[in-house]
């Protein structure tokens, strides 16, 4: 199962729950779908293959190629590309996307509308902010709620991959007496910290949180800030780098604040 079938599958067996319909769209954001085109794609130009229903005009998508080809039955021109860029360039397009039509139990239909709201959600960037913190304690959140956060954030980081050697959820008291959450990464090379800390910031978006508080900040493993959060915190599962076969091309990272109730899909 890739990890939209699984967040899709969760959704299924609780319809209602706003969380897991949040925890479908951040995986099909971040997921690399294979699009189906009316032609060979001409440089940077595609054009989508557009299927008219009796529900509206779709393309079509598959989370995988094997998915694709059991699909279509004859070879087809497609585009591999970021389910978050094909939502962006359907913007404004009154044009829905349909997901592993046929092929698999996590079929789906987005509308328009669904493609719209996922597009704005994922525009919002973390405001950046600066504060001292005086000490560290391990993360004071109810199971409930790490329940949510930390499978968000576990899905980022298999998709970052080799970008930090630690991840640590603790508690923080700021010197002028804020307390709160942060997620520290040790580790981490200066040029990825922006990215690192948008996907993180979307993490959170989708865990279905509606309130709270986390900051994301970069330590070096030597500082003395990382060596006091290591003996407070929670130290959040990476997963192990992995060099590439040479033949095979290195795989696709996401870039990639309180969006509205997301549409249902369906």
């Amino acid at each position: 199962m890739t990890p939209y079938d699984r967040a899709h599958a969760a959704m299924s067996a609780q319809p209602e729950n706003d969380a897991l319909r949040l925890a479908v769209y951040d995986r099909l954001a971040d997921a690399e779908l294979f699009l189906l085109l009316e032609e060979e794609a001409d440089g940077q130009d595609i054009r989508p293959q557009v299927f008219e229903t009796e529900d509206g005009a779709f393309v079509l998508a598959f989370d995988t190629e094997e998915r694709m080809a059991e699909f279509s039955a004859n070879p087809v021109p497609y585009a591999a590309l970021p389910g978050r860029i094909i939502a962006q360039n359907l913007v404004g397009e009154e044009i829905g996307l349909g997901i592993n039509l046929g092929v698999a139990d996590s079929a789906m239909l987005l509308p328009p509308e669904a493609l719209d709201w996922l597009s704005e959600t994922l525009t919002h960037s973390p405001a950046q902010a600066t504060g001292r913190p005086v000490s560290f304690d391990a993360p004071a959140l109810p199971p409930a709620i790490l329940g949510l956060l930390l499978p968000a954030f576990e899905a980022k980081f298999d998709q970052l991959m080799g970008v930090a050697t630690r991840a640590l959820l603790g508690g923080v008291t700021y010197e002028d007496g804020h307390k709160g959450h942060v997620l520290a990464l040790l580790g981490t090379p200066e040029s990825a910290r922006p990215a690192i800390a948008k996907a993180m910031g979307e993490a959170l978006t989708f865990s279905g949180l509606d309130a709270g508080e986390l900051d994301v900040t970069f330590l070096d493993e030597e500082s003395e800030a990382a060596q006091r959060l290591l003996a407070k915190a929670l130290v959040l599962h990476l997963p192990e780098h992995e060099e590439a076969p040479a033949a095979e091309p290195e795989p696709r990272k996401g870039p990639g604040m309180d969006p509205a109730k997301p549409p249902i899909l369906r």
